[in-house]
C-alpha cells in the first residue's frame, strides 16, 4: 500500500450518491484502498481492506471489513483490525488454520489468522520499519485479537510488506509459505513456517519485467492449465506503482513453477530489457490494461479450489481526488481466474462474477449490419448496472465503437473502440464527464486484441462510475473509472472510418 497526496476535488465537481456503484463494493462513509485478507469461511466471503475509519482520504490505516454470500452483494461490518499509537495496519492476508498449527483455535474450531504488515510509528520499538504481525479470530472473522508476540517477522526494513500466506503441500513438505515484498528493491521474498509464528527465509525473486516503481501486494497460487489437474502451473502476481502499462498503478503476473522454495518463471513470461534498459511494457503480462485495477489478490479457502480475485478500482495518480463524498474509492468486481493455453502459451483468463439472475434483456438482436449511422442502444437504467455482451465481425469497417454513459446532447461519453488496422481495443474517458479534478485522470487506454476467426467478443459491465471490459472470453481486460455528468445514461454503437461491420449478437441487460 502506498501513500500519495493530491488536491481534493472542488465542490463543483463533487457528486454524492450519484456515482455510488450498484455492484461494486464501497464503504458507506469512508476511504478504502487495497483488498486484504480475502477468505471464504462457513458460507461467507470476507473482504477486508485498507480503511481510514475517520475520513475519506488515505490515513489512519486499519482493516475494514465486508461480507457476502455471493461475491456481488456486500454488507459492511465494523472495523476489524484498528490502527493504534504503535502501528498502522497495512496490507496482508488471512488463512484458516485447519490444523491449529498456531494454537490460536482448535482442530474442531480453527482460528482465522491474519498476517498483516505493521507500519510502526514514531516512538514505537520498531520505529520507521515495516514488519509482519498476526491477529486471530475465533468467531468466524467478526472480532480480532492481536498476537502478543508481534511482530513475528522483521528485516529492519522500511518497505517490507504485504504478506500473502498459503499452505504448501508438496515434495518439499507441508508448511505455510509467506510471499511478501521489499517494495523499493522490486523483489518478492519468500519464507516458510510450521506455526505462522516462526519464519525461515526461502528465496527471492526479482526485479523482473515491469520494475520501474515499487512492487506491492504479491500473490502466488497454482492453477491447472486448461482445467487439466495433471498439468499445474504457478502464477505469481506482483502489483506495481508507478510504472504500469497504462500509467501509475497496475498489476502484472508471471507463469512458472514453484517447488516449495523458489519460484522459477517460464522463459516466455520474461521480457528482455530494451535499448533503454527497461522492458517493453506492452510485452509484459498484465492483469488489466486499464488505469483502475490495482493491488489485486485472491481469496483463500474457496470451495472447489476456485481462484477468485478482487482489485482496488483506483490509481494512486489521483486516488485522493475522486469527486465522491462521503465515500471515496471502491473495489472491482470479483473475477474468477483460470489458466488457458493462448497462442500456445499459458495465460490467465478472467471472468467477472455477476448476479445469477440478470434482468430481462432490454435488447437482444442478431446479424445486424453496422455502418456510419449509429445504432441507439437502451439507456442505462436507474438503480442498476448494465451488462453488454457482443460478438462483432469488424468486416470492412476501420473502427467499431460503443459510446457509453453518454449525455443526451452527445457532448460527453465514454468510448470503447476497436481499430481493425492496429488490432487495438481502446477505452477512452477523455470526454466522459467530470475529469478536471486531477490532471492525470483524462486518458485513453489501449490493449492489443487478437480476433478469434475474425470475431471481436466483448462483455462490458457499466456501473455508474466504472466500465470493465472483458474481451475475447477474458483474455484481455480493461478497467477505468468514469464520472459522467448528471443524466448521462445514453448508449450507441457505430462503425466508423468507412465500410461496414456485422453485429452477430448483441444483448443488453440490467444487473442489480
Amino acid at each position: 500500500m502506498t501513500d500519495t497526496t493530491s488536491r481534493p476535488a472542488s465542490p463543483a465537481e463533487t457528486a454524492t450518491q450519484d456515482f455510488r456503484p450498484v455492484l461494486h463494493y464501497t464503504a458507506e462513509k469512508t476511504w478504502l484502498n487495497d483488498p486484504n485478507g480475502l477468505v471464504w469461511y462457513q458460507g461467507l466471503y470476507h473482504l477486508f481492506y485498507q480503511s481510514n475509519p475517520f475520513a475519506n482520504v488515505w490515513g489512519n490505516m486499519s482493516w475494514g471489513h465486508a461480507t457476502s454470500a455471493d461475491l456481488v452483494h456486500w454488507t459492511e461490518q465494523p472495523v476489524a483490525i484498528a490502527c493504534d499509537e504503535e502501528e498502522d495496519i497495512f496490507s496482508g492476508s488471512i488463512v484458516v488454520d485447519h490444523g491449529n498449527t498456531s494454537g490460536f483455535g482448535t482442530v474442531e474450531h480453527p482460528a482465522l489468522v491474519a498476517i498483516y504488515t505493521s507500519a510502526f510509528k514514531k516512538g514505537s520499538a520498531y520505529e520507521g520499519t515495516q514488519a509482519q504481525s498476526l491477529a486471530f479470530s475465533t468467531d468466524g472473522g467478526m472480532t480480532w485479537s492481536k498476537y502478543q508476540g508481534n511482530p513475528v517477522l522483521a528485516r529492519g526494513s522500511a518497505h517490507f510488506r504485504d504478506p500473502k500466506v498459503f499452505r504448501f503441500e508438496g515434495a518439499a513438505g507441508s508448511y505455510w509459505v509467506m510471499v511478501a515484498v521489499e517494495a523499493q528493491h522490486q523483489q518478492v521474498v519468500l519464507y516458510r513456517s510450521a506455526n505462522l509464528k516462526d519464519w525461515e527465509y526461502l528465496s527471492t525473486f526479482g526485479p523482473s519485467n515491469a520494475a520501474g516503481g515499487e512492487w506491492e501486494c504479491p500473490d502466488l497460487f497454482p492453477l491447472p492449465l486448461d482445467g487439466n489437474p495433471d498439468s499445474v502451473k504457478w502464477v505469481l502476481v506482483v502489483n506495481i506503482n508507478p510504472g504500469a502499462v497504462a500509467g501509475g498503478s497496475g498489476g502484472q503476473y508471471f507463469v512458472g513453477e514453484f517447488d516449495g522454495v523458489r519460484f522459477t518463471p517460464d522463459p516466455d513470461s520474461l521480457v528482455p530489457a530494451g535499448a533503454g534498459g527497461a522492458p517493453d511494457l506492452e510485452n509484459c503480462l498484465w492483469l488489466d490494461w486499464g488505469r483502475d485495477y490495482y493491488a489485486a489478490v485472491s481469496f483463500s479457502n474457496v470451495p472447489g479450489n476456485r481462484r477468485i480475485m478482487i482489485g482496488w478500482m483506483n490509481n494512486w495518480d489521483y486516488a485522493n481526488s475522486l469527486p465522491t463524498s462521503p465515500w471515496r474509492s471502491g473495489m472491482s468486481l470479483a473475477r474468477e481466474v483460470q489458466l488457458a493455453t493462448v497462442d500456445g502459451l499459458p495465460r490467465l483468463v478472467q471472468r467477472p462474477v455477476l448476479p445469477v439472475n440478470a434482468g430481462k434483456p432490454t435488447l437482444d438482436v442478431e446479424n445486424v449490419e453496422l455502418g456510419d449511422s449509429p445504432i441507439q442502444l437502451p439507456d442505462a437504467e436507474p438503480g442498476s448496472a448494465q451488462l453488454i455482451e457482443a460478438e462483432i465481425v469488424p468486416g470492412t469497417a476501420g473502427t467499431v465503437a460503443f459510446r457509453l454513459l453518454a449525455a443526451s446532447d452527445g457532448s460527453t461519453g465514454t468510448v470503447l473502440s476497436f481499430d481493425a488496422g492496429t488490432s487495438l481495443l481502446t477505452l477512452d474517458r477523455q470526454s466522459s464527464g467530470y475529469s478536471s479534478f486531477h490532471t492525470k485522470f483524462a486518458s485513453a487506454e489501449s490493449a492489443p486484441v487478437k480476433l478469434d476467426d475474425g470475431v471481436l467478443t466483448l462483455r462490458i459491465v457499466v456501473d455508474r462510475c466504472s466500465v470493465e471490459v472483458f474481451a475475447q472470453g477474458g483474455r484481455v481486460v480493461l478497467t477505468d473509472l468514469v464520472f459522467p455528468v448528471a443524466g448521462s445514461v445514453g448508449a450507441q454503437l457505430r462503425a466508423a472510418d468507412g465500410g461496414t461491420a456485422l453485429v452477430r449478437k448483441l444483448t443488453i441487460a440490467a444487473l442489480s
